[in-house]
């Protein structure tokens, strides 16, 4: 899903909703949108996944990259969990 935060929730929030996850049709996709639009995008905020990059950096090559803090603060949890978890087995 697209959003624009400029319209902070209100009409023109939702810019684009694709189906699916497979990179090439997700690209196809968004190849629809003309370049002109796509080149205007500043950022992109994004969860970890490798697929998806791949997709923001060919579809939306001026934007900047940003993972959401979701996942990073889940991923520092669960590792911090797991360390302390093997502190017991010392």
């Amino acid at each position: 899903m697209g959003t624009n935060t400029r319209a902070k929730g209100e009409a023109g929030s939702i810019v684009a909703i694709i189906a699916g996850t497979k990179t090439e049709q997700v690209i196809d996709k968004l190849f629809k949108i003309p370049s002109s639009k796509r080149n205007k995008v500043k950022g992109i905020t994004l969860d970890m996944a490798n697929t998806i990059k791949l997709i923001v950096k060919k579809c939306f090559p001026k934007a900047t990259q940003v993972t959401d803090r979701f996942h990073v603060q889940k991923l520092a949890l669960d590792e911090h969990m797991e360390y302390v978890k093997n502190l017991g087995s010392f």
